[in-house]
């Protein structure tokens, strides 16, 4: 019993420790365009809410350290119109320092964890932007990045055999 104890020990040691570190996060670009109040509308109508969410990594200069970007477009129409009420676009980076995940890991880690990390704060952004810009605030869903990582894997994967057909 000693000896599975002191191998499991062993093992925990030997792998490599996970760290990651926030360094910063920053809005890079943040668009809200009051589509509706420019045009005069008012009244009340149902919002129709449809986002799109694009993913960014890339190395900085700096060893171990990564910038994350993930860029949200919100669109909203009025509910069986074909109205626009509101466009949102934002750029939510953060700087990562990220140490002992495995090459082949990497990529997903970037793609999954740290989007993860910068969730919260980006809803809240969202959620703020668009009650200051006179609407109820909007709430995001929780984004599931792992989905959304094996999707935009799959896509590029079809894509690859398109062009080799």
């Amino acid at each position: 019993m000693a000896d599975e104890d002191a191998k499991e020990n062993t093992a925990a040691q030997a792998a490599p420790q996970i760290q990651m570190r926030v360094l910063g996060q920053f809005i890079r670009d943040l668009s809200f365009e009051n589509v509706m109040a420019q045009k005069g509308v008012s009244g009340d109508v149902q919002p129709e809410i449809s986002v799109q969410v694009n993913l960014d990594a890339k190395k900085r200069p700096t060893e171990h350290q990564y910038e994350v970007s993930i860029k949200l477009n919100l669109k909203s129409k009025a509910k069986g119109l074909e109205d626009i009420l509101f466009l949102c676009e934002l750029d939510y980076c953060g700087l990562f320092h990220v140490e002992g995940v495995a090459e082949d890991q990497l990529h997903p880690f970037l793609m999954i964890e740290c989007p993860r990390m910068l969730f919260p704060f980006l809803r809240r952004i969202v959620s703020d932007v668009t009650r200051d810009g006179g609407y109820p605030p909007v709430n995001l869903d929780n984004i599931d990045f792992v989905s959304l990582y094996r999707n935009e894997l799959m896509r590029r994967q079809a894509e690859v055999q398109k062009t080799e057909a």
